[in-house]
């Protein structure tokens, strides 16, 4: 499959089918995780993959909507601010880092013919708390992880001449 064709199948899916994940197609999605670009390769993340089985209760706790524990697993990719790389002016890419690892999960989904939806709309505090996480680790992003069991609809986007600008 073509990348721009890729791109275009990919959609936040937001109806699961209880089917299971198998794992070397998680394995392969870890893996493209694991090789997304990081600001001078110092992969300021962490990937915590939940099993939603017997643990719907406390999930509805991080995101309330029914759709985000149907599928078999949740994924959430945390930063990690104090191991990235700063900017000069101190700008740190911990988050911008971990964003591009999402992308690389969900992307590396959508080519196993797997669902997702990027959340960031999360109530963070009870993240934490429900995934034991250590200090100085972030929860940033995340995605449900699945078969799907609604269908891609047509996506609504700006024209390139609204988001592109040159610099002559």
């Amino acid at each position: 499959m073509e990348f721009i064709e890729l791109v275009k199948k990919r959609y936040s899916v937001r109806a699961y089918k209880n089917d299971p994940v198998e794992d070397e197609k998680l394995d392969k999605i870890l893996e493209a995780a694991r090789f997304a670009p990081t600001a001078v390769n110092y992969q300021p993340f962490q990937i915590w993959v939940i099993k939603t089985d017997g643990k719907k209760e406390e999930l509805k706790g991080i995101y309330q909507a029914e759709w985000f524990s149907e599928a078999p697993l949740v994924l959430c990719v945390c930063s990690i601010p104090e191991n990235a790389w700063s900017r000069r002016d101190g700008k740190n890419y911990a988050d911008v880092d971990a964003a591009i690892v999402m992308d690389h999960i969900i992307l590396a989904a959508t080519s196993l013919g797997l669902g997702t939806c990027w959340v960031g709309a999360f109530d963070v505090e009870e993240a934490r708390k429900v995934l034991s996480l250590p200090e100085g680790v972030e929860p940033l992003v995340f995605t449900p992880l699945g078969y799907a069991a609604d269908d891609l609809r047509p996506k609504s986007r700006k024209e390139l001449s609204e988001l592109v600008k040159y610099h002559d």
